[in-house]
C-alpha cells in the first residue's frame, strides 16, 4: 500500500469520519442448548452466568497450565451463544467445545463459512448507522447486542472497538455481505487497507494471537484482565490463574514502547535496560502516523513496566531508544466519553 493510500485509510477512521475493515475471516461458532452456560463456564475465565441476552463479554480459553489458548468474545443471543475469535484459533475452539455435544444438551454449529463480519470503525460511526439503519441502533450500548431485520436480512450489531475509536461491529449471511457494504461505502465509509488495520490495532494496543499471544502465555501476561472473572466458579487453569493475581505479579507483562523516530523494527527484536539488562522482545511493530513515531508492543519484565521508563530496543547493530508506556498509545473517540 502506497503512503498516500495508507494516509487516505488512516484519516478516514482517525480523524472524525469512518473506516470499514472486513473481519469475515474470523471465526464464529453458535453453541447452544439447556447446558450451554454449565459447559462454558467450566472452560472460559469470565462468568457465563452474568451474561444477559444481548449482552457480549470477553473471554478466554486456557489450558491447565493457566496458559492462553484462545482469546474470544462471547455474544449472549436468543439462539444460544456466538463464539467471537480469530481465525487462528478457530480450530482450536471448535475442538474445546465439540467433545462436549456428546455430553449433554450442548450443541455446536461452526458458522465462519456461512456468515460474514464487518465493523464500522470511526467517530462518524454512530451516524452512519442511523442513516442506513436507525437512529436507536446508533445509540446502542457498549457491548450491547441488538438484531435488525434491513433489507429482509437479518443482522447481529454490537457496539465495539478495535481501533481505540468508536464502532460497531456487524454479523450477516455471507451471500448478502456484498450488498451490506455496498451501503456503508455509499454512505461514504472508506474501506480501509491490511497496512492501515495493522497501524490501527497496534496504536489501539490489541494483541493478536500467533504474534503478541500464544499457548506459552500465562493469560494474566497479556493484558486481557476484562475477559477474567476472580468471582466465579471452577473453570480449567483457574487456580494458577488466581495464584498470580493473590500471591503475586506475573514475571512479564504485554506492554507499549514508543521508539524515537521511524524504525524497521521485526518481531523478536530484543529490549534492553539503559545498564544493557535484556529484560524483553517485541512482538508487533507500526508507525503511528498520530505520534509521527514507530510504536511497538512487546514482553517487558516487571520491574521495568513503570510508564515513562527508559529502554533500548536491538535491531540487526542498531539500538534505539524508546520508553514504555501505557496501553492503548493513542486514545480515540471510544475514550472520549
Amino acid at each position: 500500500m502506497t503512503k498516500a493510500a495508507l494516509s487516505t485509510d488512516y484519516s478516514a477512521v482517525r480523524d472524525g469520519g469512518a473506516g470499514l475493515i472486513d473481519l469475515s475471516a474470523r471465526g464464529r461458532i453458535l453453541i447452544s442448548g439447556s447446558e450451554a452456560v454449565m459447559f462454558l463456564n467450566g472452560l472460559i475465565t469470565n462468568d457465563m452466568k452474568t451474561l444477559a441476552v444481548n449482552a457480549s463479554m470477553p473471554a478466554v480459553f486456557p489450558n491447565v497450565q493457566g496458559r492462553l489458548l484462545a482469546a474470544v468474545r462471547v455474544i449472549h443471543r436468543e439462539d444460544g451463544f456466538l463464539i467471537d475469535t480469530e481465525s487462528a484459533t478457530r480450530d482450536t475452539v471448535v475442538k474445546l467445545l465439540e467433545r462436549f455435544t456428546l455430553a449433554g444438551d450442548f450443541r455446536l454449529a461452526d458458522l465462519t463459512q456461512d456468515t460474514a463480519q464487518l465493523s464500522i470503525q470511526g467517530a462518524q460511526a454512530p451516524e452512519i448507522m442511523a442513516a442506513i439503519f436507525s437512529e436507536p441502533l446508533a445509540n446502542l450500548a457498549r457491548d450491547t447486542v441488538a438484531g435488525v431485520d434491513w433489507q429482509g436480512q437479518q443482522i447481529t450489531v454490537i457496539r465495539a472497538t478495535h481501533t481505540a475509536e468508536d464502532g460497531f461491529d456487524l454479523f450477516v449471511n455471507a451471500a448478502e455481505v456484498e450488498t451490506l457494504r455496498d451501503a456503508f461505502i455509499k454512505a461514504g465509509v472508506q474501506a480501509i487497507g491490511n497496512d492501515t488495520i495493522e497501524a490501527l490495532r497496534v496504536e489501539a494496543g490489541i494483541a493478536r494471537y500467533g504474534i503478541d499471544m500464544d499457548e506459552t502465555n500465562v493469560v494474566t501476561e497479556t493484558n486481557l484482565d476484562d475477559a477474567v472473572s476472580f468471582a466465579k466458579g471452577c473453570y480449567i487453569g483457574q487456580e494458577i490463574i488466581a495464584r498470580i493475581k493473590y500471591r503475586g505479579h506475573v514475571a512479564k507483562k504485554l506492554a507499549g514502547l514508543i521508539l524515537e523516530g521511524e524504525v524497521s523494527l521485526e518481531s523478536g527484536a530484543k529490549i534492553f535496560s539503559v545498564d544493557d539488562k535484556e529484560i524483553g522482545r517485541v512482538t508487533s511493530a507500526a508507525f503511528s502516523p498520530r505520534i509521527a513515531r514507530t510504536v511497538a508492543l512487546g514482553y517487558v519484565k516487571y520491574d521495568y513496566l513503570a510508564p515513562g521508563t527508559s529502554v533500548k530496543v536491538v535491531t540487526g547493530e542498531e539500538q534505539i531508544a524508546a520508553r514504555v508506556t501505557e496501553l492503548p498509545f493513542v486514545h480515540g473517540s471510544w475514550y472520549s466519553d
